[in-house]
C-alpha cells in the first residue's frame, strides 16, 4: 500500500520536474492550485489593491512623483499594516476594477457601490460610508428631479461601466446617455456644452466642483438615491478574506479611524462636511 507521504512526495517531484522542464513555472509548482486570497496574502506578504488616478478624495496619484494618496489609500495602508504585509498599488479604472478582481489581479478594491449586476460576479464588504448620486448640471438647466432628467432632450454623460452609468441607465432611460472612458472626459463634455449634465457620486462631484466651479452646478435629484461605498472581492468559496476585512472595518469604525481618514482627505481637497447638500451625510 502506498502511503500518503509517498503520494505527496511523488506529486512534489512531478511538479518540480515539470518546472525544470519549463512546462510550468516554479511559482506554479510551489503554489497550491486552490489557494485562497487570504492564504496568498499571508504567503506572499503582499496586499494588492486597485486604485484610480484622478479620483480624489478616494484616490489621487501625484503625476510628478508617482505617489498615491486619498482616503482609500490611507485605509489600505492601515489594513496592510494590520496584516503585517506590503501594500502593492495597481492602477485601474472604475470600469475595469471588477474585471481586475475577477482576473485575480487585485485582492480588494475600495470604492464600489453594491449593485445587483456587480453582485452576480463579486462579493462586497460591509459599507465603508454613505454616498448619494448627483448631477453636475450646466448652469441654468433648472432640473431638480430624476423624472425631469429622464427626458429625450436631456444629454447625460457618465464614465462607462461605473455605478453612475448603471444608475443613469436605470433612472433616465429616455435621456441621451453618452459613455466616456474616464470621469474627466465626461465632465469636459458638460463644460464644453456638448452635454447637459454628468451623473456622478456625491464625493466625486463635490471634489470636482471645488477644483473647477465652472464645470456647472451641483444637483441632488429627488427623490435622493442614496447608496454606500464598499470594498469588492473576487468571488471564492472560502469567505475568510471578506470576513476578515468586514471585522477590520467594523472595529476601526468604532475607533473612529474610517471617519478621520475620510474627513482628512476631504479637507485636503478643500471640502468640509458643511459643503455636503442638506439631507446627505457620511
Amino acid at each position: 500500500m502506498i502511503s500518503r507521504r509517498n503520494i505527496a512526495t511523488a506529486i512534489g517531484a512531478t511538479a518540480a520536474g515539470l518546472a525544470a522542464a519549463g512546462l510550468v513555472s516554479s511559482a506554479q509548482a510551489q503554489t497550491p492550485a486552490a489557494e485562497t486570497t487570504f492564504d496568498r496574502i499571508r504567503r506572499t506578504k503582499k496586499l494588492r489593491i486597485g486604485a484610480v488616478a484622478g479620483a480624489a478624495p478616494y484616490y489621487n496619484k501625484d503625476i510628478a512623483t508617482g505617489q498615491w494618496g486619498g482616503f482609500y489609500i490611507d485605509l489600505s495602508k492601515a489594513l496592510a499594516e494590520e496584516l503585517e504585509v506590503e501594500l502593492e498599488i495597481i492602477e485601474t479604472t472604475w470600469g475595469n476594477s471588477v474585471l481586475d478582481l475577477q482576473a485575480n489581479k487585485t485582492d480588494i478594491f475600495f470604492g464600489l457601490n453594491p449593485t445587483p449586476k456587480r453582485a452576480l460576479v463579486i462579493d462586497f464588504s460591509v459599507p465603508v460610508f454613505n454616498n448619494a448620486f448627483t448631477m453636475i448640471a450646466k448652469k441654468g438647466l433648472g432640473k431638480k428631479t430624476w423624472d425631469e432628467f429622464n427626458n429625450p432632450a436631456v444629454k447625460i454623460t457618465v464614465d462607462a461601466g461605473s455605478s453612475q452609468d448603471q444608475v443613469a441607465t436605470r433612472l433616465c432611460p429616455k435621456a441621451q446617455i453618452s459613455r466616456f472612458k474616464a470621469v474627466d472626459e465626461a465632465a469636459t463634455a458638460v463644460m464644453t456644452g456638448r452635454a447637459d449634465a454628468q451623473c456622478i457620486v456625491m464625493m466625486l462631484s463635490l471634489t470636482m466642483l471645488k477644483k473647477n466651479p465652472q464645470l456647472g452646478e451641483l444637483v441632488v435629484p429627488t427623490p435622493v438615491f442614496a447608496t454606500t461605498s464598499n470594498a469588492g472581492f473576487r468571488r471564492e468559496s472560502d469567505k475568510t478574506w471578506r470576513d476578515y476585512v468586514n471585522t477590520w472595518l467594523e472595529f476601526n469604525r468604532g475607533l473612529g479611524l474610517i471617519r478621520s481618514v475620510i474627513i482628512k482627505n476631504m479637507e485636503a481637497v478643500g471640502i468640509t462636511e458643511a459643503d455636503m447638500p442638506a439631507g446627505v451625510s457620511l
